[in-house]
């Protein structure tokens, strides 16, 4: 999400065009209340109020204090040592395994694909120990910032696209084949923590950025999951794209039983819970059956939503709460019609009203470009021009 906010931070601006919106504090209350209906999906509605910046209460403070000096130190201790635990183990499971490389390294600027390098495909115990261990010390980070126990509710099938039946050759019985493997896992999107829940739960691979594959100790796990890299802002015409990778991806995993899982996030950016955007077709393209996971983060002070408020606030909010909850609703798996696999938009657009149907969400219309332009004015640096013909991502 930050980058989301240099991005449009980054555009060049006239004097003229740079015009602070939120003048004095009454301006800043009767602009807030405008911007929060018009853009709802994305403002928070916490006690930590827009942005994270309170005002807070007496009471609320004294809360922060305390636990800036307890619950902080200890929780940023057994988050690093679960991490660099979870790293070790990976490090050695791929020390004398070569990584799966999917694309050439020179035509890494050409298509806008990081090569794809992912120790995913491994087989034998070395994959066993990463996926299991992957899947407990995920669980085991969720228990350390304060989810002790998460509320997982499953709901019988309701839909009408589901597996073919087949009749022997005297017709006496009808059995049902095996259900088709999922091409991919969807979900809507609300914190960074849902990759942990992911993680803990199926343990997919995810669409990240070419820079999550070069951090310390992250990169090698994300290379571990398989995640696929991609390189948004690259334009040419070989490019490839982040729906062309996908697709692929997803074809893989549903004709590859060893193929790992890919988790998809459809609206393409996070919400405050309380809504579904519109969802992209990258998931949807393959014609394949979808599995729709539904998260939501009951709170009473402090929303785990990310969605104004920056990162590193959002991570010191999260670690003086003593206890979060979530809530995850597993949908079965949605199995599409020949008229949505013929219609990608069809497709998408029935399966996200099942979501929000079952997760009791409110539809919207909005998406990231409406996001940058309600954090941009939120920061007071909105040009409308320039912001308006941004293209989304």
């Amino acid at each position: 999400m930050e980058s989301e906010l240099k991005d449009v931070n980054s555009n060049p601006q006239s004097s003229k065009e740079e015009r602070p919106l939120l003048k004095s504090d009454s301006d800043t209350a009767v602009a807030i209340e405008e911007l929060d209906k018009k853009f709802a999906p994305f403002a928070r509605k916490d006690l930590y109020g827009t942005m994270g910046l309170g005002p807070f209460p007496v009471t609320e403070r004294i809360k922060i204090a305390v636990a800036m000096v307890t619950l902080v130190p200890l929780r940023f201790l057994l988050v690093m040592s679960v991490l660099f635990m979870y790293y070790s183990i990976c490090r050695v499971c791929t020390m004398f395994s070569a990584p799966n490389r999917e694309a050439e390294e020179e035509e890494e600027e050409e298509e806008g694909v990081v090569v794809q390098e992912d120790y995913a495909h491994l087989g034998g115990w070395k994959r066993a120990v990463i996926v299991r261990c992957g899947r407990f010390l995920s669980r085991v980070l969720l228990f350390v910032f304060g989810f002790y126990w998460i509320h997982e509710s499953y709901r019988d099938s309701t839909m009408d696209s589901k597996p073919k039946t087949t009749s022997d050759k005297n017709g006496e019985n009808d059995e049902a084949e095996e259900p088709e493997r999922p091409g991919a896992i969807v979900s809507n999107h609300v914190s960074y923590l849902d990759i942990l829940y992911h993680m803990s739960s199926s343990f997919p691979s995810f669409v990240a950025k070419r820079s999550v594959g070069k951090l310390p100790l992250v990169g090698i796990i994300s290379k571990c999951l398989g995640c696929v890299y991609v390189q948004r802002e690259a334009k040419s015409p070989d490019f490839k794209g982040v729906s062309g990778t996908v697709n692929e991806r997803v074809r893989e995993a549903y004709q590859n039983k060893s193929a790992p899982t890919i988790m998809l996030y459809p609206e393409g950016t996070t919400t405050n819970g309380d809504y579904l955007l519109t969802f992209k077709t990258g998931a949807f393209l393959a014609g394949t059956p979808v599995l729709p996971v539904i998260l939501k983060y009951p709170y009473r002070r402090f929303s785990l939503a990310w969605d104004t408020i920056s990162g590193a606030r959002h991570v010191i909010f999260l670690l003086c709460q003593f206890v979060n909850h979530m809530e995850v609703i597993h949908l079965p798996v949605y199995y599409p019609s020949q008229e949505e696999k013929d219609d990608p938009k069809l497709y998408a657009s029935n399966v996200r009203r099942l979501m929000a149907s079952e997760g009791n969400l409110i539809l919207s219309d909005l998406g990231l470009n409406d996001k940058r332009i309600y954090h941009a004015t939120l920061n007071g640096n909105l040009s409308l021009t320039s912001v308006f013909h941004q293209k989304e991502e």
